[in-house]
C-alpha cells in the first residue's frame, strides 16, 4: 500500500518513458504475482489512474502488458479497447477478456485498423464474423476471410462477396478459404468475371458488349471447373443456388454433360424436372432414349439439345463400363455431329457454336498437356 502511495506521488514528476516503464512493471506485478488483498486493490487503483495519463506511450505500455492476461482488471481492458487505435491494438488483437458484444461494438464504431485487428484475432465466433462481414471495411473482410480461426457462416461469406466482390485482394483471400461453400465459390467466379469485364483496358480493346460476353463465357467455363472441386454432398446446394439465379440453362447443362459431370447433371436434372434423384439416376444409367427424352422435356431442356445429350450419355455409359476410352474432346465432337440442323436453324447454330468451342478448348488443353509431358520427359 505504502509503495503504491509513493508510486502515485512519483508519477506527478516522472518523465514519459519512466512512467511507461513503471506502468508496464506495475501491470506485470498485478497479473503475475499473488498480491495481498489491500495491495491488489491499491495496484488496481493505480492502474486505473494510469488510464488517464496524457501520454499514449504510457497507456500503450499498459495495453501491451495486460493484453494476454485473463487476470487483468476487466474495466481497464474495456477502457484500453476504446482508446485510440495505436493504444487499443494489442488488447483488440489478443485480450481474452473482451466479450463478443464489446468487440462487435468496436467493429461498428472503429476505424479500418481497429476492424482489421479484431478480424485477425486468433478465434472469432460466428456472430463476430457476421458483424465484420456486414459492416466491416474491405480490409477487415479480407483479414477475416484469411483467418483460419474464424467461424464464418455461409451467409457471411455471401455478404462479403456482395459488398466487395470487385476487390481483388478479398477475392484472393476468399478463394483460399477451405470453408467457402460451393455456391459462394460460384459467386466469386461471377464477381471475378464482372471485375475483369469492367476494366477500362478490356472495354477499350474489346468493346463493352463483347467484353461482357467473353466474361460470361469464362464464368461458364469456370463453373464447370468449380464442379470438379465440389464434394458430392454439396451438389444439391450448388444446384439450388444456380437454379435460383436462373443459370441452369440448356446451354449450361450441355456444357457439363460434354465435360462428363454426369453426377452433377443428374442432381440438376432432378431439381428442374421435380423428380426424385434416385429415379433420375436410374434413368441416366439404364433408361431408354424415349424415357430420357421425356425427362428432358419435363425439365424444360430445348428439343435441339436432346440428341447431343443422349449421344454424350451413351458414350459416358460405355466409358463407365470400361468398354471404350473417351474424354470431353471426343464426346463434344460426337455431340456436335448429333445436332439436328432441321430443328430451328438459329438454335441449332448456337448449339453447334457452343459444342465446337468446347471441342476446340479441349483440343488446345490436351495439346498443351502433351507438350508439357514431352518437355518433362
Amino acid at each position: 500500500m505504502v509503495v503504491i502511495q509513493h508510486f502515485l506521488k512519483w508519477l506527478e514528476t516522472a518523465k514519459t518513458q519512466e512512467r511507461a516503464d513503471a506502468a508496464a512493471a506495475l501491470a506485470r506485478a498485478f497479473v503475475q504475482r499473488e498480491l495481498k488483498f489491500d495491495d491488489r486493490l491499491a495496484a488496481e487503483a493505480a492502474l486505473t489512474l494510469l488510464l488517464d495519463d496524457r501520454s499514449s506511450r504510457v497507456r500503450l505500455a499498459l495495453s501491451e502488458t495486460l493484453s494476454l492476461s485473463a487476470r487483468a482488471p476487466t474495466h481497464i481492458i474495456a477502457a484500453l479497447a476504446a482508446d485510440q487505435a495505436e493504444v487499443a491494438a494489442p488488447v483488440l488483437a489478443r485480450s481474452p477478456l473482451l466479450s463478443d458484444a464489446e468487440l462487435i461494438d468496436r467493429v461498428a464504431l472503429g476505424c479500418v485498423k481497429v476492424q482489421s485487428l479484431i478480424a485477425s484475432r486468433p478465434r472469432l465466433s460466428r456472430a463476430l464474423s457476421a458483424s465484420i462481414a456486414e459492416v466491416g471495411s474491405v480490409e477487415a473482410c479480407t483479414a477475416l476471410a484469411g483467418n483460419e480461426g474464424a467461424d464464418i457462416a455461409s451467409f457471411s461469406f455471401r455478404r462479403m462477396i456482395e459488398r466487395f466482390g470487385g476487390n481483388g485482394a478479398l477475392r484472393e483471400s476468399l478463394s483460399h478459404n477451405p470453408n467457402l461453400p460451393a455456391d459462394c465459390r460460384h459467386l466469386l467466379v461471377e464477381a471475378t468475371g464482372m471485375a475483369l469485364s469492367t476494366l477500362p483496358l478490356v472495354k477499350a480493346l474489346m468493346g463493352e458488349e463483347r467484353a461482357g460476353l467473353i466474361a460470361k463465357d469464362a464464368c461458364a467455363r469456370a463453373s464447370v471447373t468449380l464442379i470438379e472441386s465440389v464434394a458430392d454432398e454439396e451438389h444439391e446446394a450448388l444446384v439450388e443456388h444456380l437454379r435460383l439465379r436462373g443459370e441452369l440453362t440448356s446451354a449450361f447443362l450441355v456444357r457439363i454433360v460434354a465435360h462428363g459431370k454426369v453426377d452433377f447433371f443428374r442432381v440438376a436434372l432432378a431439381a428442374i424436372a421435380g423428380q426424385d434423384v434416385d429415379r433420375v439416376t436410374a434413368l441416366l444409367a439404364r433408361g431408354r432414349h424415349s424415357a430420357l427424352a421425356a425427362l428432358f422435356k419435363r425439365a424444360g431442356l430445348s428439343a435441339i439439345t436432346h440428341a447431343p445429350i443422349l449421344t454424350a450419355l451413351d458414350i459416358w455409359r460405355d466409358v463407365a463400363r470400361g468398354n471404350r476410352m473417351a474424354g470431353p474432346q471426343e464426346v463434344s465432337w460426337s455431340m456436335l455431329q448429333a445436332v439436328d440442323t432441321k430443328l430451328g436453324h438459329e438454335d441449332a447454330e448456337r448449339l453447334s457454336r457452343l459444342l465446337r468451342q468446347i471441342h476446340l478448348d479441349q483440343l488446345r488443353r490436351n495439346a498443351r498437356l502433351q507438350a508439357l509431358e514431352l518437355a518433362a520427359a
